[in-house]
């Protein structure tokens, strides 16, 4: 008779289970650190203001957006006089998320003394190559702390309490142990992609942040094409026994995490997604996340919108034992086109915190349902709704035409459109390909001729980057100059 297989004792399933969230996520398990959750502008901005303040040798700053207004010139300030005490300061920004600042506000931190970098700015010789965008936001002071978040820098996240006007809801981590060192290496990794890389000195050995507390995490830092977090995101929804709680800014689920939130559901999993309301900074970018409500309804997942100004935090909890906070939203953009940081804690104590915050959040959130007639609408459950303020796009135009292309291929098929959020999409790539039509047949030059041009200028580029290219040695990221045996 064969023998029966035997069940795994508890530490070789744990074993599994590290092993495969290390290599879903590519990062490893860090123990040993402390992470403080701040909520919003009034608990983010004074905690790195005042590391900044403390800083002895080095500050690195990422973010996908600083503004040129008084929150952005309050930060400007702070990292001039690091810079003037001799302090190393480092900057990077996103060309794209950047591009309403005005130069003079780069200028004038250079002339200060902070080393900025622009992430991928527009280039001759690689037309595609600006859809890669920097959406990471971090602060890293000395190596000893570390700060990772939704927020970028200006008024919007602090509001206007002079007009009675909330700011942007978000959520950011602060971080002291040896995970600080994961962080401190990407961030070295964007400014090596900027030009020549952090000095040896400056980089943070794995073993220099000392034990600080009990919490283990993973700092998932994905790059354009590597897709880390999208397999972890699903790995989640896929090991869920109880509750899966979401938070996101810009939703457009792809059809295989939509179809693994759907299955949890069916499971018995109590799974919620949490997106903006009427306070949300771009409206094309609702109407896409609300024409993928119906598929998530129908499947049991639950979905509420803010009733606040601008929701734009990125968060997950888990089982109250697995969460996320970072930079990184539900939707193709963040998950393979764009770099994003975020950190993933596997402690009940954190997750419990990270429940507490999304259920007070829900009080003031509107919760989606289906009516009889399979109708979706809105039953208010929380807070009355009101306007927020207005804000900056960003790489979400890409998930957008992602769902205005499948609104238009489900309806050529066999799947009816429902509601009039998808039906909207439906009207606005109608409109586009209907004027694209139009403009080749009254006037053929003035499509053939931009599409010839840009057909050329493709083709002269690949041409030259062919000629440039040489056999040479591959440089390894920062990240993986010190190897993770070494740590152990």
């Amino acid at each position: 008779m064969t023998e029966a297989v035997r069940p795994l004792d508890p530490a070789a399933t744990r074993m599994l289970a590290d092993q495969a969230f290390s290599r879903t996520a590519g990062a490893p398990l860090v123990p040993g650190n402390d992470v403080r959750i701040l909520r919003d502008a009034t608990e983010n901005y004074p905690a790195w203001l005042g590391a900044i303040a403390s800083a002895r040798e080095t500050v690195h700053f990422e973010s996908y957006i600083i503004h040129d207004d008084d929150v952005g010139r309050r930060f400007a300030a702070a990292l001039i006089a690091k810079a003037k005490e001799g302090v190393r300061v480092r900057v990077v920004y996103d060309w794209f998320g950047g591009w309403a600042t005005p130069r003079r506000f780069w200028r004038g931190l250079r002339e200060g003394g902070v080393d900025v970098r622009c992430f991928n700015p527009p280039r001759l010789d690689d037309p595609l190559g600006m859809l890669a965008r920097d959406h990471r936001k971090c602060v890293v002071v000395d190596g000893r702390v570390a700060y990772v978040m939704g927020l970028c820098v200006g008024r919007a996240w602090e509001g206007w309490p002079e007009k009675n006007l909330a700011g942007w809801r978000d959520t950011g981590v602060e971080i002291r142990g040896p995970a600080v060192a994961d962080v401190a290496r990407a961030f070295a990794d964007t400014w090596a992609a900027c030009g020549n890389r952090i000095p040896d000195e400056d980089i943070v050995p794995a073993e220099a942040p000392g034990r600080s507390g009990d919490i283990p995490l993973r700092v998932v830092a994905t790059t354009s094409g590597t897709s880390g977090l999208y397999r972890l995101d699903a790995l989640v929804a896929a090991l869920a026994r109880n509750t899966l709680w979401l938070t996101d800014a810009y939703y457009a689920g792809t059809p295989n995490y939509v179809q693994a939130l759907r299955a949890a559901a069916r499971d018995g999993v109590d799974v919620r997604l949490l997106v903006p309301g009427h306070g949300t900074d771009l409206a094309l970018m609702q109407a896409v996340s609300r024409a993928g409500y119906r598929p998530l309804l129908d499947g049991g997942v639950r979905v509420f919108e803010w009733n606040g100004p601008m929701l734009h935090a990125k968060t997950a909890v888990a089982d109250a034992r697995w969460a996320r906070v970072g930079s990184t939203n539900l939707n193709p953009a963040s998950w393979v086109g764009n770099w994003e940081l975020d950190i993933v804690v596997e402690d009940s104590g954190f997750g419990h915190e990270m429940e507490q915050m999304y259920l007070a959040d829900l009080a003031n959130a509107t919760e989606i349902v289906l009516e009889q007639r399979r109708r979706v609408r809105a039953a208010t459950v929380g807070a009355r709704k009101r306007k927020g303020t207005g804000g900056g796009g960003g790489t979400r135009a890409a998930a957008g035409a992602l769902r205005i292309g499948n609104a238009i291929g489900e309806a050529l098929g066999s799947r009816r459109l429902h509601g009039p959020s998808e039906r909207r999409l439906m009207v606005a790539g109608a409109l586009i390909l209907t004027a694209l039509g139009a403009a080749a047949i009254v006037w053929p030059r003035g499509v053939a001729w931009p599409f010839g041009l840009f057909c050329a200028w493709m083709g002269l580029a690949l041409l030259a980057r062919a000629l440039r290219t040489r056999a040479r040695p591959v440089t390894p990221p920062v990240a993986a100059i010190t190897s993770r045996e070494e740590r152990t």
